[in-house]
């Protein structure tokens, strides 16, 4: 015997499962974060690599440099923005009840900015506080 499908077409079934209109979006934002992090990681290890031997007053110096505190923002930025992004497709493709995948978005949101401000008040606290 044939299993039923219910009551529901076939319409009625594909309903609530999603839609494309998000998803190209946050694809695309999560290349350009890529893309941005490419040069931007490069120069932070290399500044890593430049300020291995120097002491602590150099290193507050060096933040402090208005070029150097920005790309540290957009550093950051960025490095929290992309992993969001990667954090929401994983629980978007492997929590399958709603209201769990959408706390779990909610919280990963909210930790990543909590953690991006965080590093951000910090290097300015350095750079101006210090």
């Amino acid at each position: 015997m044939a299993q039923s499908k219910g009551l529901r077409s076939e319409l009625g079934r594909a309903r609530g499962l999603g839609s494309a209109k998000e998803g190209v979006g946050h694809w695309w934002h999560q290349r350009l974060t890529a893309i941005a992090l490419i040069p931007l990681s490069l120069w932070f290890v290399a500044s890593l690599v430049f300020l291995t031997d120097t002491d602590h007053a150099t290193a507050v110096q060096w933040l402090k440099s208005p070029f150097t505190l920005g790309l540290m923002v957009l550093f950051i930025g960025a490095l929290f923005y992309h992993a969001v992004l990667g954090v929401q497709v994983v629980i978007e493709d492997y929590v399958s009840r709603h209201g769990l995948r959408l706390m779990s978005i909610v919280l990963v949101q909210f930790i990543g900015f909590a953690l991006a401000m965080a590093a951000i008040v910090s290097l300015l606290v350095i750079a101006f506080g210090g």
